[in-house]
């Protein structure tokens, strides 16, 4: 099958099941958990009685003769922008590669927005900024975000989670949701970006594990390659102690990053390959909702 049938094909089935899934699952929580930027005026309309006195408009109550309120409404426009890891990792993954995940979790998101007339962008990043698409609106709009993370071929093959940050810095200027979709293997310190960018924006870390990352199966002498480096380690996992001391140090490495993004005041989604996108989404949304 040509690739572009096949990748219309792939955006179909994610576009019709994650639309379902927003209208069955998600509708109302993007809402609640998502604010406006502040208040506007609405309106002005006629008192009624038990009306705050102090939401009288004095000059219409004068030119009408009688006493008018003005009425504000919140301002529910948003800006939402997905920050998505492109990077040579994206291809791993046993039950489904993380670069598929990575797109399931931005359609979610992004038909959530739409449905509230907010606009989207993507920046697509591996040790550098691949591709920027301004926020816009509109169903049309969000295949072409999907069709570009399923279908992007990037420049380079590393990860420096420092770029995609600093680069939003300098063009988000209004207070942005920003959701930045990555397995964040990285050695390159991301700290400080990070630690501005939250401070001007909502930023929430979509972080993408596979369960083979977290635990090795004891099926003797293992090569593994880096895909980002090329770099091949030959692995024995039928030495019960190295398999231990592997699934110990991902787990306080897991631990460590949560209490990063925590000291930041960065919520996190943390998505699987291995389970519905959904399931993640949904749990990050009622845990939000909880706060407000």
């Amino acid at each position: 099958m040509p690739l572009k049938a096949e990748l219309i094909r792939k955006i179909r089935k994610i576009h019709i099941t994650m639309n379902h899934r927003v209208n069955d699952v998600l509708a109302g929580q993007y809402h609640s958990v998502f604010k406006g930027r502040g208040i506007e005026f609405a309106e002005v309309r006629e008192y009624q009685t038990g009306d705050e006195i102090r939401a009288i408009d004095w000059n219409v109550t004068a030119r009408m003769g009688r006493p008018f309120i003005k009425e504000f409404q919140e301002e529910r426009e948003l800006t939402v922008m997905l920050l998505v890891d492109v990077s040579a990792s994206g291809i791993f993954g046993t039950a489904r590669a993380k670069k598929e995940v990575a797109a399931e979790i931005a359609a979610i998101l992004s038909f959530s927005a739409i449905k509230n007339q907010d606009r989207v962008g993507l920046c697509l990043f591996t040790d550098c900024v691949e591709k920027y698409i301004p926020p816009k609106k509109g169903r049309g709009h969000v295949w072409r975000v999907i069709e570009e993370i399923l279908n992007f071929q990037p420049e380079h093959r590393g990860t420096d989670l420092a770029k995609p940050l600093e680069y939003i810095n300098r063009v988000l200027f209004r207070k942005t949701i920003c959701f930045m979709i990555s397995d964040f293997l990285s050695s390159s310190s991301f700290e400080k970006p990070l630690r501005i960018a939250s401070r001007k924006h909502d930023m929430i870390a979509v972080t993408i594990t596979d369960p083979r990352e977290m635990e090795i199966p004891p099926i003797g002498f293992l090569e593994l390659e880096d895909a980002e480096t090329g770099e091949c380690l030959l692995f024995n996992t039928s030495a019960a102690d190295t398999v231990l001391a592997f699934a110990r140090r991902m787990q306080r490495e897991q631990e460590e990053r949560k209490r990063f993004f925590a000291s930041l005041a960065v919520d996190v989604i943390d998505a699987r390959t291995d389970w519905p996108s959904i399931e993640a989404i949904v749990h990050f949304f009622q845990r939000r909702e909880k706060r407000f």
